[in-house]
């Protein structure tokens, strides 16, 4: 522990910097986390048997497959960017320029409302950002949601804005890094993170493939936002500190998850072996990263995992020796909103904030993402 009171976490070829000694010494803190969902609430058994009627729902055996995979999924309830009836319409038109822009109406306002709440908890206003980070996958804007928001909301004519689009799940996770890496560059600054994914409306409704279903029964809508301060704008805060982040590539497996685009829209990859990936690649990174900072896995006192979905949530149990009751938070998550994709990493940390643990527990922040990809982040009470 002292080698990570010395220093911050570092990865390969980074260089020593005296503003590294002192980021390490006050690390950036997170002031606010806070969520927003849409107002389109339902069971799980109400989504799936209205978005799979036209696939699996015209067949005994297909019945029987969709209770399996509703079963399976581990989710209860999920909310939705519109009502289920209007989804399916707009599903059935398969018009990727009207399911655009409905994205994007929902998502600035959605993204606004989680903005907004953070802000507020913060005890800040919209001027008092420097920087601003935006995170999503499931829909396409330029100027970006930051740089919309940014100026609907009052946001200073000079405020940063780091656009990050591709990272899918692992998006809240690899936010946090860069707002991590900001503000230890600027410690007298304030950064937020927004992440919006509308993951209903990259529905298939004529793809009958099982990558397809499967994603119909775990994905929902919502946002997420984070305030952040530099280690002097934010002492005396009571959030976690950011301590450092990592990053991890596999090679060669482009095509185990991410999306096919095209005039249809987004349609998703999703290779069976995904859990497999998890099982064995996370805790290579995992261990990895601790080594740097002088920790090992039994340090670490808060898991703060996107899981995907249950395999994939066991198979990192598995893969990094954890109980159950290490990812209890995940699970709640999935189960009451489905994966939210890069939003989910953040409500689980909404989760973990909210009951936060004793002073000095460590946490690790981290989601796997198209790439095959694996973003951390360590975390301090």
């Amino acid at each position: 522990m002292k080698e990570l009171l010395a220093q911050p976490p570092q990865t390969a070829g980074a260089h020593h910097h005296a503003k590294d000694a002192e980021s390490a010494l006050c690390p950036p803190h997170i002031v606010a986390v806070t969520t927003a969902f849409p107002p389109h609430q339902y069971p799980q058994h109400d989504i799936m048997a209205t978005l799979a009627r036209d696939t699996l729902m015209n067949s005994t055996t297909g019945t029987l497959m969709l209770r399996k995979i509703e079963a399976n999924a581990g989710v209860t309830t999920r909310h939705l960017a519109l009502p289920l009836d209007q989804l399916v319409a707009l599903a059935d038109h398969d018009d990727f320029t009207q399911t655009n822009e409905v994205w994007l109406r929902t998502a600035l306002d959605l993204g606004e409302r989680a903005l907004t709440a953070a802000l507020n908890a913060s005890g800040l206003q919209p001027r008092d950002v420097d920087a601003v980070i935006s995170t999503t996958v499931t829909g396409l804007a330029v100027p970006s949601l930051e740089a919309r928001l940014a100026q609907r909301m009052g946001m200073r004519q000079d405020v940063k804005r780091i656009p990050l689009f591709g990272h899918g799940c692992a998006g809240g996770a690899a936010g946090l890094a860069r707002l991590h890496d900001y503000l230890c560059a600027h410690p007298d600054q304030t950064a937020v993170l927004l992440a919006v994914e509308l993951c209903s409306l990259a529905y298939q409704q004529k793809d009958a493939s099982m990558a397809n279903i499967v994603a119909s029964s775990l994905f929902g809508d919502g946002a997420a936002a984070v305030v952040a301060g530099g280690g002097r704008r934010a002492k005396g805060h009571q959030g976690p500190e950011l301590l450092g982040s990592y990053s991890w590539l596999l090679p060669d497996s482009e095509d185990a998850l991410g999306w096919e685009i095209g005039s249809h829209g987004f349609r998703i990859r999703l290779a069976p072996e995904v859990p497999e990936l998890a099982e064995k690649h996370l805790p290579e990174a995992v261990h990895a990263f601790l080594a740097q900072n002088a920790l090992t896995t039994d340090r670490i006192g808060r898991w703060i995992v996107h899981g995907g979905g249950p395999k994939v949530l066991a198979a990192v149990e598995r893969g990094l020796g954890l109980s159950p009751d290490a990812t209890a938070l995940t699970r709640c998550s999935l189960a009451d909103r489905g994966n939210l994709s890069s939003v989910s990493v953040l409500d689980v940390l909404k989760a973990a904030t909210d009951t936060a643990p004793a002073p000095g527990t460590l946490g690790l922040i981290a989601a796997m993402g198209p790439g095959f990809a694996v973003e951390l982040v360590l975390v301090r009470w």
